[in-house]
């Protein structure tokens, strides 16, 4: 799966997303070395699925890193144009609304787990998901993030 350098814009976003996860559950994501740019990239080649989501009415994908990409068989372009809810299956798509839902209220849910389905149409059960609120430098939300190391196809 093709995934973009690091651009300006793409490691100011991971840094709002790694300054949510400490504020949020109170430790870092992942251990910092180097700048955003390199931190940016330190977070695409993690052992853990990462992505995000804006704050649209339909929120589309605004991040994926390499993990995510493959699992979800998408490129970093097709990734980003797409609504976040595309990656449930219609059936699941209620309880993942439920979830989005108290992470907005609460600022984040550990535990999470659910059905997804990728771009071919191959199933699989994300477990033990983090899902935080995003935000911005004014702590105003921006997305959400999710991350997970677990998953099992189905």
């Amino acid at each position: 799966m093709t995934h973009p350098q690091p651009s300006t814009t793409i490691s100011l976003h991971i840094q709002r997303v790694l300054n949510s996860h400490r504020h949020w559950i109170g430790r870092e994501l992942l251990k910092r070395i180097g700048g955003p740019e390199a931190q940016a990239a330190a977070l695409d080649a993690a052992p853990f699925v990462l992505v995000s989501h804006g704050t649209e009415a339909d929120p589309i994908l605004n991040y994926g890193n390499r993990l995510a990409l493959e699992l979800w068989e998408l490129d970093f372009a097709s990734l980003t144009q797409m609504p976040s809810r595309l990656t449930a299956e219609a059936l699941h798509r209620d309880e993942r609304a439920q979830f989005m839902a108290q992470v907005k209220r609460d600022g984040f849910v550990t535990g999470y787990q659910g059905i997804r389905i990728s771009n071919s149409g191959k199933r699989f059960r994300i477990e033990e998901a983090l899902i935080w609120n995003v935000l911005d430098e004014q702590s105003i939300v921006c997305g959400q993030a999710a991350a997970f190391s677990k998953w099992t196809k189905l």
